[in-house]
């Protein structure tokens, strides 16, 4: 019976009780995107590489060789000479290795030399291999592979020149040596986006007239006599390695960590991450403080819905103590009112979730390469939703312990 009253009365202030379902909706929709969007994003920070079991360079941090091997930011503070390099790769429990070179850019965008496996080997979000959208992958000495942010921004597509500028902020062009658009990636989401990919030796062949950073006044040597040259790499900036076996990747990681022959760095990508994510972590918690804040600010806006309306409501209180109802039967059902209300705000919330995460998906994946899977609701997101009902129900007390002592008072009224 009392449920039944409960709705009957919410039916009856269906309009102010609809928007204030509707404001706990929103709220709720927003803390759960938010916590959508920090878990998407962690798992798309952590799928930026996949498959790869270490990250060698020179000794430096561990986020420091990821973010300038993997993500492009910052840069090495030492090459890793060809020779280790070398070593490195003919050991038996190496089962692949991706060179990287880095250093040079092309209109704000990074220049990474390395060699076809890189793309057989370099795999993102839980597997995924890089397709080209436009032309093919490096076959001449000086083709280019671009990203699709580099097509999109510069506005390239296959056959165009390109002329690599030597440095990040250098305005020094290697214009003997310009390159061919061969190919332009697929968009992945990851900064391979952003980059222009050429082979190492192209690397070797547009420095070929350059000493301590800067070209030699007055030499310039034919591209015909640079393809004759052996263009051996003599340096590589890091380099990234899968190995035989999973049991193995400790003992590698040990013997590249004490490597004599000079300083280098091996580090596991997945632990790299994990630190750099714990640096930003301050961030996401700031970001779901503000999203629980709103959602307090629903339940407080709940509680003033009722508080508003008790005046309103007080005669119909009053034929409820007439007709025998007891106190504690007002308060009780202004609590089931408010958590009813909650609950409906909370389901309408999870809903709204749902249907943006349908519609916005695949703009979120092309625009900014971010991931939301649309699964079914978690374990967290169902606490939450019972989290609010129950906030919803003690929010509510207050208002209807007034509304329990009003209904006493005029229970003792003398009717004339």
């Amino acid at each position: 019976m009392i449920l039944r009253l409960a709705f009957a009365s919410l039916w009856a202030r269906v309009l102010t009780v609809g928007m204030t379902i509707l404001a706990i909706a929103l709220s709720v929709a927003l803390f759960l995107g938010v916590e959508k969007v920090r878990t998407g994003a962690k798992a798309s920070f952590a799928d930026t590489i996949s498959g790869t079991d270490l990250i060698v360079g020179a000794r430096s941090g561990s986020v420091q060789l990821l973010l300038y091997s993997v993500f492009r930011i910052g840069n090495a503070t030492n090459n890793v000479s060809w020779e280790s390099y070398q070593e490195i790769a003919a050991r038996p429990d190496v089962d692949w290795i991706v060179p990287i070179s880095l250093g040079d850019s092309h209109r704000q965008f990074r220049v990474m030399g390395t060699t076809t496996a890189f793309f057989e080997h370099y795999k993102y979000r839980q597997g995924r291999a890089l397709q080209t959208a436009q032309g093919t992958i490096m076959d001449d000495l000086f083709d280019a592979v671009i990203g699709a942010d580099v097509a999109a921004t510069l506005g390239y597509s296959v056959d165009d020149p390109i002329v690599v500028a030597h440095g990040l902020a250098s305005f020094a062009e290697h214009k003997d040596q310009p390159f061919r658009v061969a190919g332009v990636l697929e968009k992945t989401g990851t900064p391979v986006d952003r980059t222009v990919i050429v082979s190492m030796e192209a690397i070797e062949a547009i420095h070929v007239d350059w000493r301590g950073g800067a070209q030699v006044p007055g030499q310039s040597t034919p591209i015909e006599e640079i393809r004759q040259m052996d263009l051996t790499p003599k340096a590589v900036t890091a380099a990234l390695i899968g190995v035989e076996s999973p049991l193995q990747t400790f003992s590698l990681q040990r013997a590249i960590n004490e490597y004599r022959a000079e300083p280098l760095l091996a580090v596991l990508p997945g632990v790299a991450l994990q630190e750099l994510w714990a640096i930003v972590g301050i961030a996401e918690t700031a970001l779901l403080a503000v999203s629980g804040m709103v959602v307090v600010t629903a339940l407080i806006g709940l509680m003033a819905t009722i508080f508003s309306s008790l005046n309103e409501r007080r005669r119909e209180m009053a034929i409820f103590r007439a007709m025998g109802a007891r106190p504690g039967f007002i308060l009780s059902m202004l609590v089931l009112e408010a958590m009813i209300t909650a609950a409906l705000g909370a389901i309408l919330g999870l809903a709204i979730l749902y249907v943006g995460l349908v519609v916005l998906q695949p703009l979120l994946d092309s625009a900014f390469g971010l991931w939301l899977p649309i699964d079914a609701p978690t374990l967290r997101e169902l606490w939450v939703i019972l989290s609010v009902i129950a906030a919803g129900a003690i929010v509510s007390l207050i208002p209807a312990l007034r509304a329990y002592r009003m209904s006493v008072a005029d229970g003792m009224m003398v009717r004339t």
